[in-house]
């Protein structure tokens, strides 16, 4: 029985030797010249301080978009537009800029000691003392703000949870459930705002959480396509300046007490405290550009085949701290490179693909899928004639749910959204050559984190381009400065990256363009 068992699980590798046989060597001579050593060294450099973590608008980001040119030229790819390989995306930048925030003649910085949220133009604030409101809530049951006039005064609140009796209820509800209150610091704010203050100080732990977290990219502000529009706008709304528990501790002081024993003990009450400031929005235009290379197809060439990865990351803060996006998305960009550089070469031997695949390295995805927005608001080749779209981003680590169990494994997400034939494909193409675990759970509707619509496949997608999204999953260093090379396991970026070229080449390859006979999205 053991020796039958014995002879049985080596005659496996056998026949799936003999199923491998009759594809298409051609096929896979291409795919292995995506190999550990060449992912290595391109992954290497783009996640190196050289280029100072791809950050849009920075010379990071810059030197990247000439880096992706340079390789799409010297592997033959056709400059596609206007004779160029960069797509400028127009994009403008409102971003919340405080001149000055000098609370008692000591200065505070935007960015460490605080952050702002507001949309109001440039302001001179000036206040002799400060009104803190304890929690600022405004119930029938509680209100603290009874009796208290803050128009035009600044106002400090404890802008997270709420006050307990001795038992641990919640004063407002008198349960142990909490109130809603407790559970919306927007509700909170804006209830203030109702009251017309001149600027609202905002504390608690989620603001070093916050800081600890994000620091001076909670300063970077919002990114969006410039429509035209070189006007400022903004409003007269207090601005809401989030202040760290060391900066509100220090206010609290002045009254003998802190915001522990405000939390357990709210009262309200002003505080002699000058506030001197100046803020405000600011709108500043730029662009960076989308980088395409083109590989014109054969009898099928008038239909396009999409290939792309976002190259933009987190970039550098002002005081030198970068953000390597070794896996997000040095990993994508350099599976874009990859497979151009492969298509290129059998292309090169006469085996060149029959749809032309264009390869772009996306701008601005970390700002809102922008630069992909702009290319289906823009094509260099008509939508209609786009086929598929395939985007790699994020391929190279091992994330959660796989670190102690599987590591042969990616996420495929959003196959069958629009074409059935996109998840046929793939499934056939992994059973044939890479073998791994495809897994669906980001497809399911009720996935909290929605990621389907949250990668620039997904602006195709709306535009009724049949989308593929490959992604090896979220980690612990997923935005940090800690996404380096050195976590990266090249073996599996390395088979996740040919299972994408096989995928492409057979939607590139086949008589009939895929169907859009699906509508899940």
């Amino acid at each position: 029985m053991i020796k039958n068992w014995i002879t049985a699980f080596l005659f496996v590798p056998v026949l799936h030797s003999c199923a491998i046989a009759q594809q298409d060597r051609v096929q896979l001579k291409y795919a292995d010249l995506v190999t550990e050593e060449t992912t290595r060294a391109h992954l290497t450099l783009l996640a190196s301080p050289e280029f100072e973590g791809r950050g849009t608008g920075q010379k990071g980001g810059e030197k990247t978009a000439h880096y992706l040119a340079e390789q799409f030229r010297s592997y033959g790819l056709t400059a596609p537009v206007n004779g160029d390989y960069f797509q400028p995306v127009n994009l403008t930048r409102v971003s919340y800029q405080a001149e000055k925030f000098v609370v008692n003649g000591k200065p505070y910085q935007n960015g460490k000691d605080f952050f702002v949220q507001g949309d109001n133009k440039q302001t001179i604030y000036h206040a002799d003392d400060i009104v803190f409101v304890g929690y600022g809530i405004q119930d029938k049951v509680h209100n603290d703000l009874a009796n208290i006039d803050i128009r035009d005064k600044v106002v400090l609140v404890i802008n997270e949870g709420e006050p307990k009796d001795a038992n641990g209820n919640s004063i407002v509800t008198g349960t142990k459930k909490m109130s809603e209150w407790a559970s919306s610091r927007f509700k909170r704010v804006q209830e203030l705002l109702k009251h017309n203050p001149k600027m609202i100080l905002a504390t608690g732990d989620y603001v070093d959480e916050n800081m600890a977290r994000f620091g001076k990219r909670l300063t970077s502000g919002r990114f969006s396509l410039d429509d035209g529009n070189a006007a400022v706008s903004g409003t007269s709304q207090a601005p809401v300046v989030n202040i760290s528990s060391k900066a509100a501790n220090e206010l609290l002081e002045k009254q003998q007490t802190s915001l522990e024993q405000q939390k357990n003990n709210p009262s309200t009450f002003t505080i002699p405290a000058k506030v001197d400031a100046e803020m405000g929005i600011t709108k500043e235009k730029f662009s960076d550009p989308n980088v395409l290379g083109l590989l014109e197809g054969s009898d099928l060439k008038d239909e396009i085949v999409v290939v792309v990865g976002h190259y933009d990351h987190d970039g550098i803060l002002p005081d030198g701290t970068f953000f390597p996006g070794a896996d997000d998305n040095g990993s994508g960009t350099v599976g874009v490179i990859e497979l151009a550089r492969a298509f290129a070469k059998a292309k090169e031997d006469g085996k060149g693909p029959r749809r032309s695949l264009l390869f772009i390295g996306l701008a601005a995805e970390e700002k809102g899928l922008l630069g992909s927005k702009f290319y289906v608001e823009n094509p260099i080749f008509p939508l209609e004639n786009t086929v598929a779209c395939i985007n790699m981003d994020m391929i190279g680590r091992i994330d959660d749910k796989h670190l102690n169990g599987n590591h042969n494994y990616i996420h495929a997400i959003g196959l069958d959204k629009l074409s059935s034939e996109l998840k046929q494909i793939t499934e056939a193409a992994n059973q044939t050559y890479t073998q791994m675990e495809l897994d669906y759970m980001y497809d399911d509707p009720s996935d909290p984190l929605r990621l389907y619509y949250r990668s620039d496949h997904y602006n195709f997608a709306e535009k009724g381009v049949p989308s593929a999204f490959f992604f090896s999953g979220l980690h612990p260093h997923y935005h940090t400065p800690e996404d380096t090379v050195d976590k990266i396991d090249f073996p599996m970026m390395v088979k996740r990256a040919k299972l994408i070229f096989h995928v492409a080449w057979e939607i590139a390859n086949r008589d009939k363009r895929l169907p859009v006979d699906s509508n899940k999205q």
